[in-house]
């Protein structure tokens, strides 16, 4: 389609809110199909007697999924836009949640989780692109923390829906909330996102090579994000059978703690994107995230010796640091890539984001089998502080002329 002029829409402030608004709301649909599984847990493993591990890997299924399409979306939307790119994803995700939720067996039920979660995938390498065309560099903290809201708020539907669901409908029931979300935000995308504008390639031919080539920051970023997903899958995951089967919490007041966490943890992005924009640095809040990351993860470890409410105090502030350090590495890398390689570099961003969760579910449920949950949160801390020395010291961006119009 053909771009409006930049100034055009800068004046119309309200029209890039809007599209943010559609942004969060869509990814966080698609969240919701992701982590839902996760959620699906104490039914499979309390109750239907599915080891932990594999039950763990059932719910690492769509994470898998979109492992294996977060570039090729990426790069989708860097040629043809990110209007078409989220809403078709989306109603794919939708039609992959109804085929899970009338599959029989697991097998079948994990190979639409797959699928699903390959379709998903088209949210998170898309709406990134969004914010980083359509908002200015000193609102952009503000506006991706806002957009990364999605993830938590998604897990919060998740954890206080699917268990009550499960548990009157089974599976099939619970699958069906995604299934509805992600359909109806596929038709809200199509109709209110606009590609953001982006200069001529001709304008700009002599700045359009491969980033990676440019800085090695780009790498070190996305390392370093692997590493700090480690924190924020291993509490996602197994947040809720740990409350439920080891301290004997109920699943529906479980699901109402994780959910309650996650919201803090949305609220708690848009602050650090905040804090960036005020410091005006991506890496040092990233630095102080990584930090707090480490002492959450060793509070956890004394779970289970303190009393219930600490406990679940613990578990809340766990939560929001862990998933605090999002916004602002995808901020970093969609700055320093630049408008022509954003897609590809925030699909490689959370390609390497989502390997790492996926290996979290059967990784981490083996180690709470083979040692208990205390040992596992202890040693889930050694990925923060192995990510502390990785990170670049100073921040990077793009060569002015390689900016969105937007930002200028």
């Amino acid at each position: 389609m053909t771009e409006r002029p930049a100034h055009t829409d800068r004046a119309s402030t309200a029209r890039p809110w809007l599209m943010l608004a559609a942004g969060v709301l869509a990814q966080a649909a698609g969240t919701v199909f992701v982590n839902g599984p996760a959620f699906l847990l104490p039914l499979l493993h309390t109750e239907r007697g599915v080891p932990l591990a594999q039950a763990g890997l059932l719910a690492s299924a769509p994470t898998l999924g979109m492992v294996l399409t977060l570039v090729a979306w990426g790069a989708l939307a860097d040629r043809v836009g990110e209007r078409w790119v989220i809403a078709g994803g989306l109603a794919l995700t939708a039609l992959a949640a109804v085929g899970a939720a009338f599959s029989s067996g697991y097998l079948g039920l994990g190979g639409f989780l797959l699928l699903g979660g390959m379709a998903a995938a088209s949210t998170n390498a898309a709406s990134g692109r969004v914010v980083v065309g359509w908002f200015p560099r000193e609102r952009r903290g503000l506006a991706m923390g806002i957009r990364q809201m999605c993830q938590p708020l998604g897990v919060a539907v998740a954890a206080v829906a699917i268990p009550p669901l499960a548990a009157s409908g089974g599976i099939g029931a619970a699958m069906t909330l995604p299934a509805v979300l992600t359909g109806a935000l596929a038709v809200v995308c199509a109709v209110v996102i606009i590609n953001p504008p982006r200069p001529t390639r001709p304008s700009v031919a002599t700045v359009t090579d491969n980033p990676y080539r440019r800085t090695g920051a780009l790498w070190r970023i996305h390392t370093v994000s692997m590493l700090l997903v480690v924190p924020q899958f291993t509490i996602s995951i197994f947040g809720l059978v740990w409350l439920t089967g080891d301290l004997g919490w109920s699943a529906t007041v479980a699901g109402l703690l994780i959910g309650a966490s996650q919201f803090i943890g949305a609220v708690g992005r848009i602050g650090v994107g905040v804090l960036s924009d005020r410091v005006g640095s991506r890496m040092r809040p990233l630095r102080w995230v990584s930090w707090a990351a480490i002492a959450v993860m060793v509070a956890l470890a004394f779970g289970e010796l303190v009393p219930a409410w600490l406990c679940a105090g613990i578990l809340i502030v766990a939560a929001m640091v862990t998933v605090a350090d999002n916004g602002l590495a995808y901020t970093a890398v969609a700055e320093i890539a630049g408008p022509f390689w954003s897609g590809r570099a925030l699909g490689l961003q959370n390609t390497g984001q989502f390997i790492a969760a996926s290996v979290v579910g059967p990784a981490v449920g083996g180690l709470i089998a083979l040692v208990g949950y205390s040992f596992a949160f202890a040693a889930v801390a050694l990925a923060p502080a192995v990510a502390i020395p990785l990170l670049p010291r100073a921040d990077e961006h793009a060569p002015t002329e390689l900016r969105s119009p937007v930002s200028r």
